[in-house]
């Protein structure tokens, strides 16, 4: 990357056109079946319903919004964990989308992820030692025993955990032990790209800040990217340099993370935003909070027109009667889905 073509976005320089992933009209609808002997489709869920951005390489993109919405299922159907109804997904310029099962498995080396629960992802009958080495053994590094465990105990050591522990089992470690269990086998095979599923969302407070730092001092040292997937936006801003908001299915908002959170326009974004706490009860005092009415519609049966209308403050005739507004850049590199804003 040259001098001249970074720019700072969010915290770091980065190159705006070097794309490590490219996500272009990516969906994922599950069917819905009925019968009992003779099944047949009669819907089907729209968790992802047609979505697209692009990751720049080094920089940590923040994926928000409520419960439901389908972050997690955007970053398992981009791994192809799940694959996609529809839509592209480019990694490194190469299409994940319509390759193999051979081909995806070579391509997992430079693409991992980090589960939210520490508690349901980690074996429980697999020692520690034999969960962070599986990796290697399935892609075939490290073929000699001894040179493996040396290299599951400097992982052990470089996420925080004593390397002597390679012989315990996952019920004997705590919560945020576990998480760091789950990084090291991440990292295992030297990835470049990892989507981190809520990585925080199930640890106490105390030791959401200890893994966040970690996975920070990991993306300096291994030029690492992230697709941070959360629900808690302050953590979002202190460690992300862009941001992409979800709402049923869709991104409604995306930006650079500072300009997202300061000058928010999509009315979906500011309810978020105004509910964040500030820690000056005076500046609280005088927020306006902006209450969003009723339920998140299903995604099985979206709302015609904008998929927010049914809940938006500022909705008017044409947020009814026209389909979703496609995501318009009204400042640089900062990118809305909305017919008032647009």
């Amino acid at each position: 990357m040259s001098s001249e073509a970074a720019v700072k976005i969010g915290k770091k320089n980065l190159n705006p056109d070097d794309h490590i992933l490219e996500v272009n009209g990516l969906k994922k609808h599950f069917p819905i079946s009925a019968g009992i002997v003779f099944q047949r489709q009669v819907g089907a869920v729209r968790a992802v319903d047609g979505i697209s951005f692009n990751v720049i390489r080094g920089e940590t993109l923040g994926l928000v919004g409520e419960s439901g919405c389908g972050k997690s299922t955007t970053g398992r159907t981009i791994l192809q964990l799940y694959r996609p109804t529809e839509g592209s997904v480019k990694f490194e310029g190469q299409e994940l989308s319509t390759m193999s099962g051979n081909q995806l498995r070579q391509m997992r080396k430079q693409m991992q992820i980090i589960f939210q629960d520490p508690f349901a992802s980690l074996n429980p009958r697999m020692t520690v030692g034999s969960i962070v080495s599986e990796p290697l053994q399935i892609h075939n590094m490290y073929p000699n025993k001894k040179e493996r465990q040396q290299y599951v105990e400097q992982l052990m050591e470089r996420v925080g955990l004593n390397p002597y522990f390679i012989n315990r089992y996952p019920h004997e470690f705590s919560g945020g032990q576990r998480q760091r269990i789950g990084i090291a086998r991440a990292l295992a095979l030297q990835p470049s790209f990892i989507v981190a599923d809520e990585p925080i969302s199930a640890l106490d407070v105390s030791i959401q800040a200890q893994v966040v730092n970690l996975m920070e001092e990991l993306q300096q040292e291994m030029g690492l990217t992230y697709l941070f997937i959360a629900h808690d936006l302050s953590m979002v801003r202190h460690i992300c340099d862009r941001v992409a908001v979800m709402y049923l299915g869709k991104v409604v908002e995306l930006g650079p993370v500072d300009d997202v959170y300061d000058n928010p326009q999509h009315p979906y974004t500011q309810a978020l935003l105004s509910a964040v706490p500030v820690p000056d009860p005076f500046v609280e005092e005088s927020r306006q909070r902006i209450i969003i009415g009723g339920d998140l519609p299903s995604p099985a049966n979206p709302p015609t027109g904008c998929n927010f209308n049914t809940r938006c403050p500022v909705a008017f005739d044409l947020c009814y009667n026209e389909p979703d507004p496609p995501l318009v850049e009204v400042r640089p590199n900062h990118f809305v889905a909305c017919h008032r804003v647009t």
